[in-house]
């Protein structure tokens, strides 16, 4: 089972101004973060626009990344598809090329969402790979929630040890720490929380604007130093809170390349924020630029 606690950088892929995937920028911004300090690095995450990259590239991104990588920091690759076969040949080639761990979105689109039909759907990938699961639990966006009932009987599978909760539902949160097996928060606005709660970790997308932050966040509260990690979250939580209540990925993708990481360019059908978007955003930033 691979040791995923910690900051696992849910990593945005670097596109130049043509659209096509920057490798060598992609390269650089693997040593920042890495020199930043963050627990692992994420391929293909939702910030890295993983619907809008096609499965060539996904390999290519994680052939490389896995290889600049060196086993530094922990690898997880996103290899979701809406077809069994597709993620199974993702997996696969993700696990030749070295990672760690894959995380995979249920069935996200017009497929099962009772719990038998979902372990199943899981069940098989399992049988397929020799390395860890991550499961993905994010119904805002899939429409399927992984119920605590449902990540019970997952976890009796050989590989499936770990489950991203983007869910931001406290409660439900909870009830996958007390499950026992390895949960991995994916919702901003309540990390700081969900650290005290006991989960191990985070699949973090805005830890692309700001790794080293995130980092010490997890830190403090390891090392028990409560009052500076409420001390940091006030100034993190600003632009937090932004970005969950509107374009999410533009927005983080801006206030990284505002903080020197990575290009900042999008893949469409993806779009730019507006300047008053950005200058709201600059001053939910202003407490991190200050200090």
């Amino acid at each position: 089972m691979a040791n995923l606690i910690g900051i696992n950088l849910a990593m945005q892929t670097t596109f130049n101004e043509s659209g096509e995937v920057d490798y060598n920028a992609y390269e650089k911004l693997i040593e920042q973060y890495i020199e930043a300090g963050v627990h692992g690095l994420v391929l293909g995450a939702g910030s890295g626009q993983h619907p809008y990259l096609t499965e060539a590239e996904c390999n290519k991104l994680y052939e490389i990344g896995i290889k600049r990588i060196n086993g530094r920091v922990n690898v997880i690759c996103q290899t979701s598809a809406l077809n069994v076969d597709e993620v199974i040949r993702r997996s696969r080639h993700a696990e030749k090329a070295g990672a760690d761990a894959l995380m995979i979105l249920p069935p996200y689109f017009e497929g099962p969402t009772d719990d038998d039909g979902l372990f199943e759907f899981y069940r098989e990938i399992d049988a397929a790979v020799s390395i860890d699961i991550v499961g993905y639990n994010i119904p805002q966006s899939t429409q399927i929630s992984v119920s605590p009932e449902l990540l019970s009987r997952l976890q009796g599978l050989k590989n499936f040890n770990y489950i991203k909760d983007s869910g931001g539902d406290f409660t439900i949160h909870q009830q996958y720490i007390q499950s026992g097996g390895g949960v991995l928060n994916g919702c901003d606005t309540i990390a700081l929380y969900a650290f005290l709660a006991g989960t191990k970790g985070a699949i973090w997308g805005a830890a692309n604007y700001m790794p080293r932050e995130t980092v010490q966040l997890f830190n403090f509260v390891q090392e028990k130093q409560y009052e500076e990690a409420l001390a940091l979250w006030n100034k993190m939580l600003p632009s937090l809170l932004l970005i969950q209540t509107t374009n999410y990925i533009p927005s983080v993708l801006y206030a990284a390349h505002l903080r020197g990481f990575g290009t900042g360019i999008l893949r469409k059908p993806q779009r730019a924020i507006t300047e008053q978007e950005a200058t709201v955003l600059k001053a939910a930033l202003q407490p991190l630029l200050n200090g």
